[in-house]
């Protein structure tokens, strides 16, 4: 891509996420009670008003992140967006378990009652996500340190004594290391020792390095898959399981690994990072027929047993045009700017709505809209503008060194 077209796809990018952003603040704010409505039908329609606590985490996130780091987006609509948000989410969000711990609620009512608890970590990382991050808008100590203190007791349910996620110990059940949870607390490593100094930093630090450590384990079959699910000892797990690959999760996983390289100097991680978890997700997970990434895949090609297996999905293109623009601004390789350039394509001229605003999330196989809602249970206002966000800014700093 040369600097005419690299200035030209930053100018899209730029214009998409603008209108991104409007159709967001145009329909997902709840005046009423609070909180966003994220079930929000092609032509901004609301069709449910359940509200899933880690989209309410990710918008209040993605709103402050806008709002402190971008010009044209220091807005009063956007601060009191993510105020609102954050207040809801503080006010609801938090449930009390049996064991006396806070665990966060998965679904809420619109008026915030809860509805249903995941067994999981994710509805209090996309908390501990959103507090901090409105903390460094707001300048909120005991916000900033209701952030860290959810922090710590995520730490213990992964790396102690899960019991207060509530999962009952089965016999026939093997403890896993699934990638999603390092890379996600290795998310929130990030997140919270951004700007905070070296004592903050030093806090972590043992917390990162274990990060890295478990997502490493993912590398399988002597270098040539990431798998999904590996056992806690880093050895392959029989059946579906252990076979399952998701190219989204991996190149998520490399962004993050590549970031983690940057900041700690380590060039050994960052070139594991490029490799393993961005070149080679691509390779086995790119649609050579019909382009497009697949959400899952088989390591040994039987059909995989999730019914969307073959689909393509909006977040796991959002996270490949991240990593190969990062690992293209990293290291000035042709071949990983070229990449970038074909998933661009394919994104660009499959997932956005030209007619009525933001990007339709579920494709078939043949890239046609398979379900025309724009937000839902799991679709939000966070990987495509989080997306848009990061590409406009690594374009911005390519495009000024571009010697």
């Amino acid at each position: 891509m040369s600097v005419v077209t690299l200035e030209k796809c930053r100018e899209n990018i730029r214009k998409q996420l603008d209108n991104v952003v409007d159709f967001w603040l145009k329909y997902s704010l709840d005046r009423v009670h609070g909180g966003f409505f994220t079930c929000i039908g092609k032509d901004g329609k609301i069709y449910d008003e359940l509200k899933y606590v880690w989209l309410q985490g990710r918008q209040v996130w993605m709103y402050c992140r806008l709002y402190r780091t971008m010009d044209r987006f220091h807005k009063p609509e956007i601060l009191e967006a993510a105020t609102v948000g954050g207040a809801f989410l503080r006010k609801f969000a938090r449930v009390s378990s049996s064991s006396g711990q806070w665990k966060c609620a998965f679904c809420l009512t619109r008026d915030g009652k809860a509805l249903k608890v995941q067994r999981t970590i994710f509805s209090e990382c996309f908390y501990i996500m959103a507090m901090d991050e409105l903390s460094r808008l707001t300048g909120d100590k005991d916000m900033q340190l209701e952030a860290e203190q959810m922090m710590e007791q995520l730490i213990y349910w992964v790396q102690v004594d899960p019991s207060g996620l509530g999962r009952p110990q089965l016999p026939g059940e093997v403890p896993i290391n699934s990638l999603s949870v390092p890379m996600m607390l290795m998310c929130l490593v990030q997140q919270l020792t951004e700007g905070r100094g070296q004592e903050v930093a030093q806090k972590y630090k043992e917390l990162g390095n274990w990060c890295v450590e478990q997502i490493l384990q993912h590398i399988q079959r002597a270098g040539t898959a990431i798998l999904e699910n590996v056992s806690v000892d880093g050895s392959e797990l029989p059946g579906c399981q252990g076979r399952l690959q998701n190219p989204g999760h991996a190149l998520e996983a490399g962004w993050f690994l590549m970031l983690y390289g940057a900041q700690s100097g380590d060039k050994e991680i960052h070139r594991t990072a490029i490799r393993n978890f961005v070149e080679l997700p691509y390779q086995y997970g790119w649609d050579k027929e019909h382009g497009g990434l697949f959400y899952f895949l088989d390591v040994d090609g039987h059909c995989p047993t999730q019914l969307e297996w073959s689909m393509k999905l909006w977040w796991p293109h959002c996270e490949a045009l991240i990593a190969f623009l990062m690992a293209y601004s990293h290291t000035r390789k042709p071949e990983l700017l070229e990449i970038f350039s074909e998933v661009y394509q394919y994104t660009f001229s499959h997932f956005p709505d030209a007619e009525n605003g933001e990007w339709f999330g579920y494709l078939t196989q043949e890239g046609k809209v398979a379900l025309d809602f724009k937000g839902g249970p799991f679709k939000g206002f966070f990987h495509v503008p989080r997306c848009l966000y990061m590409c406009e800014r690594i374009l911005d700093d390519l495009l000024e060194n571009k010697d």
